[in-house]
């Protein structure tokens, strides 16, 4: 565990992780339904991230009905979970609390932020009824945007800690960090956390993505932090929190750290960073166009909603809390790897090349080497631990080639290129792409332009000679072996433009990882020109052409 936390409060940990790789998975197998149901104006309820497989299992009944029934909410049998969906990206608990609890008590939230849905626990019938009706009849808005209301087939939020209180709640926050471009240190958690209630303690781990608990001194402050940052951005875009109870009561911090630390007890020792072994750095710590204060420009305030319902001794929280810049030193770490273990590879279909072309999408690859003790599972070592976390947040429980791929940290630290042989397809099982022109973060400038998206059906391509044409990309597809596209769309280009840049919409997020994945870094060659063009590929912003 990545967390320092003491043995008797591992078991906790390695649940909660466990229950993150369960939840990702869930929504995975949701997500290509969920795009149908939801562009045909269906009020399909998704997996939501923290629940079990009975609300799985209720949101494709609940596709089902709305298929059947159009939009007459009424034909779903009544329950006192209500699913919304409409949200706003920048709604969080708070805002759906304020708009809704005019029609009873609400006992329970669940967020979904990426799907901009959320699914909200009344403490009966009646008033799930208020607010399914009232939405059916006319707008209901939450933080200014209208929102659609219909019944849940579940009867209840699976709430992680088991309580049959609907009331209850724990001082003990546990912290999904979804999309996390940047550091997640507990200088940043304490930053935003504390404004709202007293932080007691912190404790982050990285496996299966980012994850942190974070211990208030009263359940109260708790209550407001779940109610003022579920669903919030940590920074512009990115960062996501999602906010659930966790099962401990109390954490246990041993060590006042990056990852961890006890504001009980200032005089524990903080890590030295000169300790253990570290690769030599060629060019020193960052490039020189690195600021020194981390990321360049000041990040983006983030609005706390209702600032008058979150006071700590008798003081208003601010109306905007500025968020710390991440800094150089919080690249510093010994508790993590820089090194992803892939498995679930297709044993003929993927390569070395492959698996990089999907991973250098959220970081450099330096190598890339298959386990032959281990078929089907790779080494990925990338330029450090946070693409890592990117690629893991991104990439596990993903489908290629019809077999899910299971993303984690590695325990090693670095790729050693032994025990080299040759896969099914005849190429080498280890490449070193440490050199490569392909990786799209060797510099600060470069990696501002990447945009860290998650696998799409719509694919952005882009340096393409401007005489291909649309025809050509498909028999590429073709010649391949690879899902055609479905949609094209090119973009106006200048006159003096040398390449042409578009977007490719896919039957599914399966087929466009596919594609993504071999045609990635394809040489185009053009009749008499001297240098082939590199189609590059990414995962576009749009959902759908």
């Amino acid at each position: 565990m990545t967390s320092h936390a003491e043995e008797n409060e591992d078991g906790e940990y390695e649940r909660a992780v466990k229950r993150f790789k369960k939840n990702q998975e869930e929504e995975e197998e949701e997500d290509g339904e969920q795009r149908t149901e939801d562009e045909d104006g269906g009020d399909a309820a998704p997996a939501p991230g923290g629940g079990d497989r009975d609300h799985l299992s209720g949101a494709r009944k609940h596709a089902s009905a709305g298929k059947e029934n159009g939009d007459d909410a009424h034909r779903i049998a009544p329950s006192p979970v209500v699913h919304v969906r409409g949200l706003c990206e920048s709604v969080v608990e708070a805002d759906l609390v304020e708009a809704l609890e005019k029609f009873g008590t609400i006992c329970y939230v669940m967020m979904m932020p990426f799907k901009r849905q959320a699914l909200v626990e009344f403490d009966g019938l009646e008033s799930a009824d208020k607010c399914v009706t009232c939405g059916a009849n006319e707008a209901v808005y939450i933080a200014g945007q209208q929102a659609f209301f219909n019944y849940s087939t579940s009867k209840r939020i699976t709430r992680p800690t088991n309580s049959d209180d609907p009331s209850s709640g724990n001082k003990v926050l546990l912290l999904s960090i979804q999309n996390p471009l940047y550091p997640i240190t507990t200088d940043v958690l304490y930053t935003v956390c504390n404004p709202i209630g007293n932080v007691l303690r912190i404790v982050i781990f990285k496996r299966n993505g980012i994850q942190a608990m974070v211990e208030f001194e009263t359940v109260q402050n708790a209550q407001k932090a779940k109610a003022a940052l579920n669903g919030a951005d940590i920074y512009a875009g990115c960062c996501t929190l999602k906010i659930e109870y966790a099962r401990p009561t109390r954490l246990n911090v041993i060590r006042n750290d990056n990852d961890s630390w006890d504001y009980t007890k200032p005089y524990l020792v903080r890590r030295e960073q000169g300790k253990g072994r570290q690769r030599q750095a060629i060019l020193g710590e960052h490039p020189s166009s690195f600021s020194d204060n981390g990321y360049g420009s000041h990040c983006p305030l983030l609005p706390l909603p209702g600032k008058s319902r979150y006071k700590r001794s008798s003081h208003e929280v601010p109306e905007v809390v500025a968020y710390p810049l991440p800094q150089a030193s919080s690249y510093i770490s010994h508790s993590s790897s820089s090194v992803a273990m892939v498995s679930g590879l297709h044993p003929s279909k993927m390569n070395c090349t492959r698996v990089f072309n999907l991973f250098c999408l959220y970081g450099n690859i330096e190598k890339v080497k298959f386990m032959k003790s281990v078929p089907g599972t790779a080494l990925v070592e990338m330029g450090d631990e946070y693409a890592v976390d990117r690629a893991i947040t991104h990439l596990n429980s993903i489908k290629v080639f019809s077999k899910r791929l299971s993303v984690c940290v590695s325990k090693q630290h670095a790729v050693i290129p032994s025990q080299v042989f040759e896969l099914e397809d005849g190429t080498s099982s280890y490449k070193d792409f440490a050199m490569t022109r392909n990786n799209r973060f060797t510099s600060a400038g470069q990696a501002s332009k990447n945009i860290i998206q998650p696998p799409s059906c719509v694919l952005h391509f882009y340096n393409v000679p401007p005489c291909v044409t649309e025809e050509e990309l498909q028999r590429l597809c073709t010649e391949h072996d690879v899902p055609g596209f479905i949609k094209y769309k090119v973009f106006d280009a200048k006159p003096c433009s040398k390449t042409i840049s578009g977007l490719l919409e896919f039957d599914s997020k399966t087929h466009a990882v596919e594609v993504l994945t071999v045609l990635n870094h394809y040489q185009i060659r053009i009749p008499n020109g001297s240098n082939p063009y590199t189609l590059k590929l990414c995962f576009s912003t749009s959902s759908h052409l």
